[in-house]
């Protein structure tokens, strides 16, 4: 395979001298998708990426990467494309994501939240205004449908495969009708364009500055939704202080530009905290029980506790929020 890959470098970049080039395969969280970082003797590096054809939303990567270029948002420069092959040549960004820097004193781990928060609030306030009138394909947005799915993503592989907790209580205990209504309720309010998988293992700090990465899956939907992903991300824990410091900087930031807060923000924002959660917590059953990925399964406990601390907020779910303090 790694040969392939090479000859296939080397025919896309015939500059490269073969004699001084190495290949090191990365491992990157629980997608389909290969990544490969490709060095060369003289201490320069590219990254390669081959991606299969199992998910529609890996081929438009290149698209939404120069778009989000384009519109102010620091990514990955894009090399080359080979679309037939499905392999994609980018920068390298380095080896050192926010994740990395968890264990930092606050007022540097600070700073590069902040960043990251710098980055992301360009993608809510120019990218939905499309560069000279040109969006690129993205996935569907959130609406109703998608908020049930990720619900029933939690109930199905978390709480039904993971706790094993039988239908019939789960049909009882979890208010299912005021979760139709808060999908309902998320699902009619205006939105921007989200990143949607805005956490700490998709932040690249580069000359100490945060770079995107894996917004593949970039559609319309809530600010609120990747200010959660990364505020309750459950890979690195912050307190409460830090995440409502975060969450004012944010704020602050946004009057910067002119635009006032919506007076539900806090209230969208716990809710979509609880989205998110349920999103990952289905995503850590599903790939730790079903893709036998046993590493996923270690960070349900802080995502759960998170969970429970958000849906303790939401007074029209005491059900679930009683079901959540019993697991």
């Amino acid at each position: 395979m790694q040969e392939n890959l090479l000859d296939q470098t080397f025919s896309r970049f015939p500059h490269l001298d073969a004699r001084r080039v190495r290949v090191e395969p990365l491992e990157k969280g629980g997608s389909d998708r290969k990544f490969y970082r490709i060095m060369v003797g003289d201490g320069a590096s590219l990254i390669l990426n081959k991606y299969g054809s199992q998910r529609d939303e890996n081929r438009h990567y290149v698209a939404i990467a120069r778009f989000l270029a384009k519109v102010g948002v620091r990514v990955p420069e894009i090399y080359f494309h080979a679309e037939t092959e499905g392999l994609i040549w980018m920068e390298d960004l380095g080896e050192r994501d926010l994740w990395s820097y968890r264990n930092e004193p606050w007022p540097e781990l600070r700073a590069l939240y902040q960043s990251a928060l710098d980055q992301i609030l360009t993608l809510h306030t120019e990218a939905h205004i499309a560069h000279d009138g040109e969006t690129p394909r993205l996935q569907a947005e959130f609406n109703t449908e998608l908020y049930h799915w990720e619900q029933n993503y939690f109930f199905e592989h978390c709480l039904g495969h993971y706790f094993q907790i039988d239908s019939n209580t789960l049909s009882d205990a979890c208010d299912r009708p005021q979760l139709d209504a808060i999908a309902a309720q998320l699902a009619a309010r205006p939105r921007v364009f989200v990143h949607r998988d805005f956490q700490s293992q998709n932040i690249v700090i580069k000359n100490e500055g945060a770079c995107l990465i894996d917004f593949q899956g970039m559609r319309p939907g809530l600010a609120q939704y990747d200010l959660a992903s990364l505020l309750l991300d459950p890979y690195v824990e912050l307190s409460t202080a830090q995440r409502d410091e975060l969450l004012g900087y944010y704020l602050t930031r946004l009057a910067d530009l002119g635009i006032e807060p919506d007076p539900d923000f806090q209230s969208v924002f716990d809710l979509c905290a609880m989205q998110r959660l349920m999103q990952a917590l289905g995503a850590y059953g599903f790939l730790g029980l079903v893709k036998e990925r046993a590493d996923f399964l270690a960070h349900i406990p802080a995502a759960l506790a998170n969970l429970r601390a958000v849906v303790a907020r939401i007074p029209a779910l005491p059900n679930l929020s009683a079901l959540l303090a019993r697991l």
